[in-house]
């Protein structure tokens, strides 16, 4: 630290960096001031400006996905946190490592109930795994080296303290003044598997071989725990799927390849109708997104044997070699082949979400960061991909829309020498389309691609979906996005960032190829 601790703030900051959090997403307002100052003498912390809060949240999820480690979030009372709460509702979702600091006023001035005054916990509570208000100056150091303790408990928590404006700026007591060590977390491992539920994942796999699905999320999708995934599919003949909506997933060539269970109620359950037994392995039983009439919630068929061999809290790679030593696996057993090359894509075809899917799989650069809020139209992205080049697959895990472009954000300061790539919906981009400049400030290797059918495509197909007949000017007025249209390379150069209008496939093709080519952010429009 460049000078002695000061005061609460000072604390606070010291114990972050003790404890291994040396980013910080920021959008603060006056509450938070004397932590602003206490950041600003901090030079080993890099703070981030976001333009609204869900870019701070949704970077802070991109910087946890990629690093593996928790970035800290400042945000303003409880109406700053309230408007960061979609892209924590995600967080949450995927098990991002993540320390929300939210100021209040000071103590003595909460009884006056003035305008921003707000119950921060009840906010906080429904998105957080662990919420507590710093109580006082003393309290500071322990709290945070809690907060950042079970934020990166396996498999990762979103943690928020409530920092009153009167203990950021009331100096530290003798005993905590200069020269003190601030406390480091006690970290934990992840749990380790359980014999019984390996010997049972096994006996499901030789009783129903082929008919056996090993249903995957979390850290199984990644690394150890996928290649011993695909020795065991290829032993057994069982088949591999990943959940409908990831935090992350090792795909491409030399990949162990892996489908993932569809989003629409009637595609999963054909999917599934095969099955005879299910065995999870950091992944929940499979239901539908949504309720509709005539639909079941529950997608397994009727009948199906379920196995958990692991929840997500448990160590994946170790239960799957567990599984992979009781069936009797040796370690020069093969696994699943990997995928073929993309085939060649049509330049003539017109352009769509499939052809944009495509061309991307085609060409996109070894080691790149895929940030996927396609929606509807990208859907055609994950098969496609199984031949791309070797690349991490991010998605949206807890349907709240707008975090592709601040999960790009967040992953690109987290792997700064690697092409982060979004894959954008028009009308969800809009909900944060201010992570634009956050990219341009920085300097981020970013590359948005806009999907820009002008419509909220997929609440048509909800509309159908639920039986609910709209097609009525009020309806379309409600769904589409037009009258006027939105000029994305316009917003895009308003933020900083040069872009381009494309309206057929060869010419999509040419501007990816000379994005990826380049450094720094840039947005390509693609009219659909």
């Amino acid at each position: 630290m460049s000078g002695a601790l000061v005061n609460g703030a000072d604390s606070l900051c010291e114990t972050l960096l003790a404890n291994g959090v040396e980013v910080c997403f920021a959008n603060p307002g006056t509450s938070e001031m004397h932590f602003v100052a206490a950041l600003d003498r901090q030079p080993r912390m890099r703070c981030i400006l976001g333009t609204s809060e869900g870019v701070v949240t949704g970077a802070a999820d991109g910087w946890g996905r990629m690093s593996g480690r928790p970035a800290a979030t400042l945000l303003h009372l409880g109406p700053g946190l309230a408007n960061g709460l979609a892209n924590l509702h995600n967080a949450r979702r995927a098990r991002t490592p993540l320390v929300n600091i939210v100021g209040d006023h000071a103590s003595d001035h909460l009884q006056y109930d003035a305008p921003l005054t707000s119950d921060i916990e009840s906010l906080a509570r429904p998105m957080s795994h662990h919420v507590r208000r710093i109580a006082s100056v003393g309290d500071v150091a322990a709290a945070t080296a809690q907060a950042v303790g079970i934020a990166r408990q396996p498999p990762g928590n979103v943690a928020t303290l409530i920092l009153p404006a009167d203990t950021a700026w009331t100096a530290l007591p003798a005993t905590q003044s200069p020269g003190r060590t601030p406390p480091v977390a006690a970290l934990r491992g992840p749990t380790a598997p359980a014999a019984d539920a390996v010997r049972a994942a096994a006996d499901a796999l030789r009783r129903h071989g082929a008919a056996t699905t090993l249903l995957m999320g979390g850290a199984a999708l990644q690394g150890r725990a996928l290649v011993q995934a695909g020795r065991i599919a290829r032993a057994t003949g069982a088949r591999l799927l990943a959940e409908t909506a990831n935090a992350r997933m090792a795909r491409g060539r030399s990949r162990t390849p892996i489908a993932r269970l569809p989003y629409g109620v009637d595609l999963a359950r054909a999917t599934l109708a095969p099955v005879r037994a299910l065995v999870r392995v950091g992944a929940r039983e499979p239901v539908a997104f949504f309720r509709y009439p005539d639909k079941p919630s529950v997608l397994v068929p009727d009948g199906c044997e379920g196995v958990e061999l692991a929840d997500v809290g448990v160590d994946l790679a170790l239960a799957l070699d567990w599984l992979a030593d009781e069936l009797g696996l040796g370690p020069a057993a093969p696994g699943l082949p990997s995928a073929a090359p993309v085939a060649a894509f049509d330049p003539t075809a017109p352009l769509s979400g499939r052809q944009i899917c495509a061309v991307v799989a085609a060409l996109l650069p070894d080691n790149a960061i895929v940030c996927d809020e396609s929606i509807s139209q990208g859907r055609d992205f994950c098969p496609f991909s199984e031949g791309a080049s070797p690349h991490d697959y991010l998605q949206l895990t807890g349907g709240a829309i707008g975090i592709g472009m601040p999960l790009a954000t967040g992953a690109a300061l987290a792997c700064p020498d690697r092409k982060v790539v979004t894959l954008q919906a028009d009308g969800s981009g809009l909900y944060t389309l201010q992570a634009l400049w956050t990219q341009a400030r920085e300097s981020l290797d970013c590359l948005t691609i806009i999907f820009a059918n002008r419509s909220y495509a997929t609440l048509h197909g909800e509309m159908r979906g639920v039986g609910a007949s709209g097609a009525g000017r009020n309806a379309r007025r409600m769904l589409d996005l037009v009258e006027p249209a939105h000029d994305w390379v316009a917003l895009a150069r308003g933020m900083g960032v040069p872009g381009i209008r494309v309206a057929d496939t060869a010419a999509f093709a040419r501007a990816f190829a000379a994005a990826c080519s380049e450094r720094g952010p840039f947005l390509i429009e693609a009219h659909i």
